[in-house]
């Protein structure tokens, strides 16, 4: 039975925001898996944390032989200082793969070990088009970029006098806005809004008073965005859903207005059999979908793979455009992505 999801638009758009608002690069991701883990308790639902930091919330179905997966990921890209220059910037190096010619103006905040938070923008080394003679032909890449900070510095020592010091995390504001057209932008929709998307199906069964067929583990991991988030699933698994973001862009199908199922990434085919149990349900009950082929891609599924989780996997999610950028969904997207999970946990 296909869920009727259209009431739960509000939710999935509130619980997108309350993560997307949480600074959250990996490695710094303390502040996202609290406000998750607040709303899984909000629905009355037991929570686990692995030490690695990785949310699991534990959802009872109707029968307890086996136990599903699901996984989204709640860590972002983000960046780090990395050295401080002589007039007082914040040199940065890149965590994750955040595309950093769309990071040129881009408002930040500055964390520091001893708890300190400070304002600043990313800039071009050559930020002014009346001064410098390459402002505008400048490399905008880690090498030329810097943070300028919303403190009155003029040395490397002011800023060290502020408590700022290498290894300090730089998140960059999310832009987040929901549009009466039913859009969603923002930064980091990859991968906060599907998890949004888990704990709406998770409210929505609650609210109906149902249970999915199997026991499922809904994990959210903190590392996915450097390559090793999966890497320590359960052993209690018998299958895992990733539900991460649907590509759009050259050669693919998807739109914003549609679930993606990922036959293939970078790291290979996804399970056969699970992938066309996918494909036959959205079938079945109208669900709109699309089947693509991700070329500059990989998932928590893949990383669980390499780690020797010996278990079927596949992919799927609303498709996003302008991945690692200021990316955009629509609520249709996250509308057949809720459908389809409903469908997969076989909820009643």
């Amino acid at each position: 039975m296909k869920w009727d999801v259209a009431p739960y638009q509000n939710t999935v758009m509130e619980y997108a925001k309350a993560l997307l608002e949480k600074d959250s690069p990996s490695g710094f991701t303390a502040r996202a898996v609290e406000t998750a883990e607040k709303l899984a308790h909000e629905l009355g639902l037991e929570t686990r944390r692995s030490r690695k930091g990785n949310l699991t919330i534990l959802v009872p179905g109707r029968d307890h032989s086996k136990t599903v997966g699901l996984c989204a990921h709640v860590d972002t890209l983000g960046l780090m200082v990395r050295s401080v220059t002589s007039d007082g910037r914040l040199l940065i190096t890149p965590i994750g793969g955040p595309l950093l010619p769309t990071l040129d103006g881009e408002y930040c905040r500055i964390y520091t070990r001893k708890g300190q938070v400070y304002t600043g923008t990313i800039l071009s080394l050559s930020p002014a088009a009346h001064v410098e003679d390459d402002a505008r032909t400048r490399p905008r890449d880690d090498k030329n970029m810097a943070v300028r900070l919303d403190e009155v510095v003029y040395s490397k020592e002011d800023v060290e006098k502020l408590g700022i010091a290498v290894g300090d995390y730089v998140c960059y504001d999310p832009k987040t806005e929901v549009t009466p057209s039913g859009f969603i932008k923002s930064r980091f929709l990859d991968d906060k809004v599907s998890a949004a998307c888990i704990l709406t199906a998770l409210k929505l069964m609650k609210d109906k008073g149902q249970k999915p067929r199997y026991d499922v583990e809904a994990t959210f991991t903190v590392y996915e965005e450097v390559g090793h988030g999966g890497a320590t699933f359960s052993s209690q698994l018998s299958e895992l859903l990733a539900v991460d973001m649907g590509c759009i862009g050259e050669e693919l199908t998807c739109t914003e207005e549609q679930v993606s199922i990922c036959a293939k990434d970078s790291a290979g085919p996804f399970d056969y059999e699970l992938v066309s149990r996918l494909i036959a349900l959205s079938e079945e009950y109208g669900v709109n979908y699309a089947v693509d082929v991700y070329p500059h891609y990989s998932s928590d599924a893949a990383v669980a793979w390499k780690a020797g989780n010996d278990l079927p996997a596949a992919l799927i999610g609303p498709g996003v455009h302008a991945s690692h950028g200021m990316e955009r969904t629509h609520w249709n997207g996250l509308k057949a992505t809720l459908e389809l999970i409903g469908l997969y946990l076989e909820a009643e």
